[in-house]
């Protein structure tokens, strides 16, 4: 059996009321998929790991939660998880708001069988994340704006990839507009595409 961690029952009691029940609930879906799932404090936020591999996480904040796939596009299949917050299922307010029981089963397993088979090969892993192309507003913003040149190219690879993609996944251009605009501006101070979630919860 697996171990269920005390820091996570206080995680979840130090929770806003709204999001107790959504994480009750996921932490009882994710056990009765896998028994044998442990579970851990990282980063400040309950993680679920199966033979010591991260497996997936939830995190509580002001006025939503979240619940994430280590290797989300494995788990639930290239472009069904959400992009638009941290996390697989986007920004949960209520139960209501997450996928069906039985689909969060049946990834959670998916998730410990990838899991025991161990991290793709490397040349698998960059195959199956290719950097999209720079869009062009955002390439003449960099090549035009010292600062934002400056902390682009401070970003790891991995940083400017996750901003790239938010920006490729916007299918109205409008959208992608916004998505460039906010780019600009949160690369300029020097901030990830996620760092609202890199600092402890709230």
């Amino acid at each position: 059996m697996g171990t269920r961690d005390k820091r996570v029952d206080a995680y979840i009691a130090e929770a806003q009321p709204f999001a107790r029940p959504i994480l009750e609930q996921l932490r009882a879906t994710v056990h009765t998929a896998s028994p044998d799932v442990d579970e851990a404090i990282k980063w400040g936020m309950p993680f679920f790991t199966s033979g010591g591999r991260l497996l997936a996480n939830m995190a509580a904040f002001t006025a939503h939660a979240a619940f994430g796939f280590f290797r989300a596009d494995d788990v639930m299949g290239a472009g069904k998880a959400e992009r638009d917050a941290m996390g697989s299922f986007g920004r949960i307010t209520s139960v209501r708001d997450l996928p069906p029981r039985s689909a969060i089963i049946a990834w959670v397993r998916r998730a410990v069988k990838l899991a025991a088979e161990g991290p793709r090969p490397a040349a698998q892993r960059r195959a199956a994340k290719p950097t999209p192309k720079v869009p062009a507003a955002l390439a003449a913003a960099i090549k035009t704006d010292a600062t934002l040149r400056a902390q682009w190219a401070a970003f790891t690879p991995g940083k400017r990839r996750e901003y790239l993609a938010w920006i490729a996944e916007a299918k109205q251009p409008a959208t992608r507009a916004r998505r460039v605009a906010t780019t600009i501006a949160q690369v300029k101070q020097g901030k990830s595409q996620n760092w609202r979630y890199e600092t402890k919860r709230g």
